[in-house]
């Protein structure tokens, strides 16, 4: 149902549209087969299909065959140079108007068009464009300048199909040497070989799949060409051969990345609880949105029970300026709670882990990655390990898009402290406390240099914490005895 003019509506019904009469209360079939209605603003007219067809006729009366069809030519000529000038007129404009520093980082705006304007009339493609705007934006000198999207082609995409596995060579054959898992509690990732009733396991050999044989000289992926989401079958066996192996039937996926991090963050765990003798625990947090703070809660509140933790903010995605975080470790012993069970360890209050802690960055955390360490420090939780953070505190922010549907990005408000008179961590980052580098010889042999730095602070750190007794006080006994 959709208004009509003064008075009346439009009812649909199936193939029929009637015009339903509010005075006369009366209800006229106003057009067959007519679909997808609209009314114009003042209900004059009507627009409506018909078949293949559009017709616009007066809300006053049904069509008649006179009316005739509306002519619809979608096609355009598209000159394609004046649009690529209009985007980069757009684009100095859109900086001018909305970036946060009316003294645009020092720059001479004008001075910035005059210098790159000259180069927009021998743009042949929209990439040459997009690294103009590039430039231009890059003058400003901040960290979250981006420009992307725009209108190119539709380009096929065949997806390879991964295992979420890792293959070495033995043998003359290719070698299952892990099987990644999702650890049971992430229902949205796929683990293609960790899956119930599949017979595979690490150790085994991917002998044929599809039914072609493979060899170590043959690249696996080669035959997961296209095979993203379609069921495959691999040819199985415990040993280099074809002879006893068997046959099982399995989905490869189109991106084994986030197998491969939740791998790694489990990983990270288990290396921190070992290195510790079980004292220390272990929580990533990937980015300051709702996944980084899923992932903080899930694994901080967890671990409450151990005596202090090593925090990792390491390739931190960014997204929201968050403290949320920080407060929830700056807090400490309040209170004790008794426990149900007889001799139960009593239960601490707040909840969290509440003991020492060291939170790990690098040059890959920032944005939102660079803030959390700032307010780490200067809420002084404990130290930061590692190396200095990305430097971008000035949000950037989309208000519209390009005519062709690209976007450009204008940094239009920035982080400072109050206090102390400075802007935080733009183009300068948050610095660790302390300095530890990674190297490609320890990574090939297992070692993650900064992680082992941060357990070792951590542990120095435990021993220092005062020891407090949570046993509770004696129960209380009655004022008044009771009389026998």
């Amino acid at each position: 149902m959709i208004s009509g003019p003064k008075g009346s509506v439009f009812i649909g019904a199936g193939p029929v549209l009637s015009k339903f009469s509010i005075e006369s209360k009366k209800l006229d079939e106003f057009a067959k087969g007519a679909s997808q209605v609209y009314v114009s603003a003042n209900g004059e007219k009507i627009l409506f299909k018909s078949g293949p067809s559009w017709k616009v006729v007066a809300t006053s009366r049904p069509p008649s065959p006179a009316d005739g069809n509306v002519t619809v030519n979608l096609n355009m000529k598209l000159n394609r140079q004046e649009e690529w000038k209009q985007i980069f007129e757009e684009t100095w404009r859109y900086e001018r108007d909305y970036f946060y520093d009316p003294n645009m980082h020092g720059r001479n705006w004008q001075e910035v068009y005059e210098r790159y304007a000259p180069l927009v009339p021998y743009v042949r493609h929209r990439k040459d464009l997009t690294y103009i705007l590039d430039q231009v934006n890059g003058e400003l000198s901040v960290g979250h300048s981006f420009v992307g999207g725009g209108d190119f082609p539709t380009l096929e995409n065949n997806t390879v199909g991964v295992l979420g596995a890792d293959l070495v060579q033995e043998s003359g054959h290719w070698k299952i040497k892990r099987i990644l898992t999702t650890e049971s509690w992430n229902p949205g990732l796929v683990a293609p070989l960790d899956k119930p009733g599949l017979k595979v396991q690490e150790g085994n050999f991917i002998m044929a799949i599809d039914g072609k044989l493979l060899n170590a000289n043959m690249d696996p992926y080669a035959l997961l060409d296209g095979k993203a989401g379609k069921q495959t079958q691999l040819l199985i066996n415990s040993k280099p051969d074809t002879a006893g192996a068997w046959t099982i039937k399995m989905q490869p996926i189109a991106d084994e990345f986030g197998l491969r991090q939740r791998s790694w963050v489990e990983d990270n765990r288990r290396k921190v609880e070992a290195l510790s003798n079980g004292k220390l625990g272990y929580a990533w947090v990937p980015n300051t949105g709702g996944p980084g703070f899923v992932s903080f809660n899930r694994y901080y509140f967890a671990q409450q029970d151990k005596l202090g933790m090593v925090i990792d903010e390491r390739f931190n995605g960014g997204g929201l300026l968050d403290d949320y975080m920080v407060d929830l470790m700056a807090r400490r012993l309040r209170a004790g709670l008794t426990n149900e069970v007889p001799n139960g360890i009593p239960f601490q209050l707040p909840s969290g882990n509440l003991g020492p802690k060291a939170l790990l960055i690098n040059e890959l955390a920032g944005s939102g990655g660079d803030f959390f360490p700032w307010v780490f420090k200067h809420q002084k939780i404990g130290p930061l390990v590692g190396t200095r953070t990305w430097g971008g505190l000035v949000k950037s922010s989309v208000h519209y898009r390009m005519i062709d549907g690209g976007t450009v990005t204008a940094p239009d408000n920035a982080v400072y402290d109050p206090i102390a008179q400075k802007w935080v961590a733009e183009n300068e980052g948050v610095s660790p406390d302390i300095e530890q580098k990674i190297d490609a010889i320890s990574v090939s042999k297992g070692r993650d240099l900064q992680l082992e730095k941060a357990v070792q602070e951590v542990l120095r750190l435990v021993d220092l914490e005062p020891k407090h007794n949570m046993k509770h006080p004696a129960y209380p006994t009655p004022a008044i005895k009771p009389k026998n």
